[in-house]
């Protein structure tokens, strides 16, 4: 399983990079605003300098909503490194995009999903990812993780090369679940990377070493 971070922020991108187990960046013009990036070319340079930080795929959100405009913006969000790939939202246009850009070789992720049947389309339209929400659908009492399920058994069904990246993670439990189910990929917060390191035992073995290495010198 892949792990990727949903941030824009730069100290948790570099954290995340630090401790050795980063395989990408997802971000979106929310995650920019949080962090107050905001004006086109600094959104742009930002981008570049996540691509410098890791070394792997950086998904970059275009803002338009009609196929011509996402082409265009998608295309320039392409051209800024080799590690960006170009999120698309679920919608018939960016279906279109989405077909469009994989027919020129630039990488996708299709972004905002929140049914099976959306998933299946991005797969046909050659998208590169596929993330569905699983938070989301679980904030309003929808099992996001049978989305997962689902979406995995049409994939392999059908040998989508479709990666299935498990979006809106919140929380520890939301990995390892999905890592069960078997998701090419998770994004989430720092905090959900870090959570699982985390275990009782774990610190007190290591207090109860550290005491008793102590007793003997």
């Amino acid at each position: 399983m892949k792990f990727f971070i949903d941030t824009a922020n730069l100290s948790d991108i570099k954290e995340a990079q630090a401790l050795g187990v980063l395989d990408g960046v997802t971000t979106n013009p929310s995650l920019m605003a949080k962090e107050g990036i905001t004006g086109r070319n600094n959104i742009l340079k930002h981008y570049v300098d996540i691509c410098n930080i890791v070394d792997g795929d950086v998904s970059a959100e275009v803002i338009a909503t009609t196929y011509n405009e996402m082409v265009k913006e998608g295309e320039e969000l392409a051209e800024l490194h080799e590690q960006i790939v170009v999120k698309l939202p679920m919608i018939k246009d960016g279906v279109k995009a989405c077909r469009y850009f994989s027919n020129k070789g630039i990488r996708t992720n299709m972004t905002l999903v929140f049914s099976a049947g959306q998933a299946l389309l991005a797969a046909k339209a050659g998208a590169t990812y596929v993330s569905p929400f699983i938070g989301r659908l679980d904030d309003i009492s929808t099992d996001g993780l049978n989305l997962i399920a689902e979406i995995r058994l049409i994939y392999d069904n059908y040998s989508f090369e479709t990666q299935i990246l498990a979006a809106s993670v919140r929380h520890t439990m939301h990995v390892i679940d999905c890592a069960k189910l078997g998701a090419d990929v998770m994004t989430g917060p720092l905090s959900s990377i870090e959570g699982l390191l985390r275990h009782p035992l774990t610190d007190s073995g290591l207090a109860k070493f550290l005491e008793d290495y102590k007793k003997g010198n």
